[in-house]
């Protein structure tokens, strides 16, 4: 796995602008076998025809409709060739160095699924809010990162820079092994978008696979350009997605408990969100409760003793807004579960 054929998928819905943004930074990728699948879901803007014009040597994969994010990525699979997906935003900026960390971090480890680069704002100073440096899950499934705990975005200044094995690892800018995609299903396509690579990273570890950050690649991320931070339709699909996500890979007592302690959080958390003037944010968290119910009526939950990846023993929630914590380092080191234990919490 030297220099395995690499195929990057970008999911793209009317985002020619972007496109001719960001695409040139991945053409300009220095990698002897890369080949790049725009999966393109039904644009009207011309991006197909702009990419013929432009790029006709990228692999346009057409969908129909617009599959969103996770069954857009999905589909354009069967066109990709690459041993190595990796699955990048179409609002991503990326240095010529990127690629070859990457795989090599996939080459050097072989139960290493999936690892991600650290992922900066356009201003290469700061965390990116979607990966940061990877991330991890608390024991109320809430997700945070290395660089970034709920809205507390961290500065760059090397303090994340090691590898480590994470939960998850970031969709904005995902390498993962095309057999261990293909053998875990791919994306849950009823997760339709947000949360779909977090559900991803933690089926492959209940696989014996690892996941990882490598840090020595970055990627620079503009962001919400699909669906900004503060959207009702946003906080919909992550607590909706959020839910079923825990239902899926907790075993049936464990979700069942963290699933009661989640309705009394989510409640504080639209309570809250009344008295902040965001009462459609609110009303989302209450739908994707409603509709997350009737999805969890239908998963068949996993079997007790399963690898779990490394997760938070801790509530972020707690240790964030009740106790100050406001960056990664600040959380104890020993609230963390070692990598592939068979419990998801603490005893």
């Amino acid at each position: 796995m030297d220099s395995p054929r690499v195929t990057v998928v970008i999911v793209t819905w009317n985002g020619r602008e972007l496109l001719e943004r960001f695409l040139p930074s991945v053409l300009a990728t220095d990698y002897p076998d890369l080949e790049v699948v725009v999966a393109d879901n039904a644009s009207t803007d011309g991006t197909v025809e702009w990419l013929a014009a432009h790029h006709p040597g990228v692999v346009v994969a057409r969908h129909e409709e617009n599959l969103l994010f996770a069954e857009g990525n999905n589909r354009a699979v069967p066109q990709a060739t690459g041993d190595v997906l990796v699955f990048l935003n179409n609002d991503v900026e990326v240095p010529p160095d990127w690629l070859r960390p990457l795989v090599a971090a996939l080459a050097e480890r072989p139960d290493v699924a999936a690892v991600q680069p650290k992922l900066l704002q356009l201003d290469r100073q700061s965390f990116e809010y979607a990966g940061a440096a990877g991330g991890f899950l608390d024991r109320y499934g809430f997700p945070f990162t290395r660089g970034r705990l709920f809205e507390h975005l961290e500065a760059d200044r090397g303090q994340y820079d090691a590898p480590r094995d994470v939960t998850w690892a970031t969709g904005a800018a995902l390498a993962v092994r095309r057999d261990a995609f293909e053998a875990a299903g791919g994306f849950d396509p009823t997760f339709e978008m947000h949360m779909e690579e977090i559900d991803l990273c933690w089926r492959l570890w209940r696989s014996g696979w690892r996941v990882r950050c490598e840090p020595t690649s970055e990627a620079y991320h503009l962001g919400g350009a699909s669906l900004p931070r503060g959207s009702a339709r946003k906080t919909y699909y992550n607590y909706r997605n959020g839910l079923v996500m825990l239902a899926k890979n907790l075993p049936q007592v464990e979700a069942r408990r963290v699933l009661r302690a989640r309705r009394a959080f989510d409640t504080v958390a639209a309570a809250r969100l009344v008295t902040q003037g965001r009462a459609e944010e609110a009303r989302a968290i209450r739908r994707g409760w409603r509709d997350a119910r009737e999805r969890i009526a239908a998963v068949t939950p996993p079997p007790p003793g399963e690898p779990q990846p490394p997760l938070y023993t801790r509530s972020i929630v707690i240790d964030h807004f009740a106790r100050g914590r406001d960056t990664f380092a600040s959380l104890p080191a020993e609230a963390f579960t070692p990598p592939g234990s068979a419990t998801a919490r603490p005893r």
